[in-house]
């Protein structure tokens, strides 16, 4: 028998751990083992463990911020196609915490509701109103997703990450807002774009900075662009402009967006291509006009003023914006001052719900889409989100989730672990488009289905028919309010209109 001496015991380990790193480096699965071989293991161990020591010593399930481990594990297990049901009960502490949405489930299904056991994940989830249609644009469709990628700009995102993300989106339907970073050769692999004018207006602006209405004409004609978004502002930096660390713009970035190599990309607070509502409308319709394209803008919300006058301006029905993209403040951001990412802009349902009312008593909610954004990826903020008006939703942070995103939280240093967030090559070897677009596409597909699956336990067949009535919210056991009742909506409110309703029915039924 031979025996092992210390020295070949020493070399065995050491081939082993050769292996293991060739492995690691050769994988195309875990970016995180790819860019960090035999060391990344340890993340998963401990990630393995986590249940046990939260039980003593970490936290618990629900205290982790912005998204709570059982939220993550919900998203990564949905992106991977595994089983992401949950046994024993919620864990969930329903009985004391403030603000917990409750869907009240009906006994009797309604009208066009679905009977099946479950929601089929691959049955398609169009918007229920058709963007553009009101205002007769050209180029009018109806969204084939209720679920869409939000604004995330190459440049923010590494171009791994934005051509996964691209990819997912095309394979289940989806819209992938560019963000404020214009077109890259990223976005250019076969997903529908929804192309976002910043303050800075890259891919559309002259050699001064200034808006430049034949430049946009020339680029949205040359990608697959299916509307346009007029960014005001975001739920994480309302007010401030977006920011790109200097550590991120690249020979590439620098060439798409018109800067400077490795310098600090701020963009400005606000745009000067208008300066008020009457200009901002004048505006929206010379880019519909010239282009053909449904027309709208995103914004936090803050001074209601602007709303007020928005929806006054828009009630002559002559001009107007066919979209309303309603960012929460609690919505994520690359990079950002601490102060405006806690506390500048309403989070999403007071932001949300003060900006329909507006909408509503001039009658005009059925005159455009509203979509929402802002931790609006995970059902429950989602149906509370359609239950007050919404017609889409945005995943932002979520996406990235699926796609691979360990919330390291470190998005403005450059140094993202797995690849999502940064120009590092270092990085962004590790993550493989061809396996992170079918994470992507899984997540959407998830999330849809679970829309669904709780659209039918409320008795109707779409999530855009959920409405105020169907959602309270409680206050630990001592009370619950109706969202209708919460957020002062009148009858009526929070609902598709009749002639939505009759266009809506029969692409449901087949």
């Amino acid at each position: 028998m031979t025996r092992l001496t210390p020295r070949s015991v020493a070399g065995l380990a050491a081939a082993a751990l050769g292996g293991v790193v060739v492995h690691d480096l050769t994988q195309r699965k875990h970016a995180l083992l790819r860019n960090f071989p035999v060391i990344g293991h340890f993340r998963y161990w401990v990630e393995t463990v986590g249940p046990e020591l939260r039980q003593y010593i970490v936290t618990s399930n629900d205290e982790e911020r912005p998204f709570s481990r059982d939220q993550r594990s919900w998203i990564y297990a949905s992106s991977k196609g595994e089983n992401n049901y949950v046994g024993f009960g919620t864990d969930n502490d329903v009985e004391r915490v403030p603000g917990y949405p409750v869907v009240k489930h009906r006994t009797f299904a309604g009208e066009g509701a679905a009977t099946a056991p479950h929601g089929d994940e691959g049955v398609p989830v169009p918007s229920a109103k058709v963007l553009g249609g009101p205002r007769g644009r050209r180029h009018a469709f109806r969204p084939a997703s209720v679920v869409n990628v939000s604004g995330m700009s190459f440049g923010a995102l590494s171009a791994p990450a934005i051509r996964a993300l691209n990819e997912g989106a095309a394979k289940v339907g989806c819209l992938q807002n560019t963000g404020e970073g214009s077109i890259a050769p990223a976005h250019r692999h076969g997903g529908d774009l929804v192309f976002q004018i910043g303050t800075a207006y890259f891919g559309c602006r002259d050699e001064r900075g200034r808006f430049d209405l034949a430049r946009l004409v020339d680029l949205v004609q040359s990608a697959p662009v299916r509307a346009i978004e007029v960014k005001l502002s975001q739920g994480a930096k309302p007010g401030l402009g977006g920011m790109l660390p200097g550590a991120k713009v690249d020979e590439t970035i620098a060439e798409i967006r018109g800067i400077p190599v490795g310098v600090d990309c701020a963009s400005p607070s606000r745009h000067t291509a208008f300066g008020d509502v009457d200009s901002m409308l004048d505006f929206v319709e010379m880019v519909a006009d010239a282009t053909g394209l449904p027309v709208g803008i995103k914004s936090a919300v803050g001074n209601l003023e602007f709303w007020d006058e928005l929806a006054d301006q828009m009630g002559p029905r002559t001009r107007g914006v066919d979209f309303v993209n309603v960012d929460g403040g609690e919505g994520g951001t690359g990079a950002a001052p601490m102060i405006f990412a806690d506390s500048v802009a309403y989070p999403f349902r007071i932001g949300f719900s003060e900006v329909y009312r507006r909408f509503a008593r001039a009658g005009l909610t059925d005159d455009l889409t509203f979509i929402g954004a802002g931790k609006l990826g995970l059902a429950e903020n989602a149906l509370v989100a359609f239950a007050l008006g919404a017609d889409m939703v945005n995943v932002g942070r979520e996406a990235m989730l699926a796609i691979g995103c360990i919330q390291a939280q470190k998005c403005h240093t450059d140094h993202c672990p797995v690849g999502v967030a940064t120009q590092n090559p270092r990085y962004t070897r590790g993550l493989d488009p061809e396996l992170k677009k079918d994470r992507l596409a899984n997540y959407v597909l998830a999330l849809r289905r679970d829309l669904l699956k709780v659209s039918e336990a409320v008795g109707v067949p779409h999530p855009g028919l959920i409405g105020p009535d169907d959602i309270d919210i409680l206050d630990g056991q001592r009370a619950a309010v109706g969202l209708r009742e919460l957020y002062d909506y009148e009858p009526g409110w929070g609902e598709l209109g009749p002639a939505v309703r009759r266009e809506l029915l029969p692409l449901l039924q087949g």
